[in-house]
């Protein structure tokens, strides 16, 4: 399996267990998987939904800051990857 860096963690919402991801390098959709990769941080996580200013969406862009619900805590600025099956 190929990662490829799509962005980083922009804030992390501990009470409601969202990351808000800021998206750089390329797309993400739902059904992906993501690994999340800091300090203190490193597990993998299939995207099953997200949203971007409360909208609920299927795909989102470079550029695009969207929230997804975690089932582990992330930290600011950790790395986000998305797994590309070979």
């Amino acid at each position: 399996m190929k990662e490829i860096e799509i962005g980083y963690v922009d804030d992390y919402f501990n009470k409601i267990g969202v990351v808000a991801i800021k998206v750089e390098k390329e797309g993400i959709s739902v059904g992906d998987t993501l690994r999340f990769k800091g300090h203190t941080t490193d597990f993998n996580q299939r995207i099953d939904s997200m949203q971007i200013e409360h909208e609920t969406v299927q795909t989102a862009g470079v550029g695009a800051n969207v929230g997804i619900k975690v089932k582990e805590r992330v930290r600011k600025h950790d790395h986000v990857y998305k797994i590309m099956e070979d």
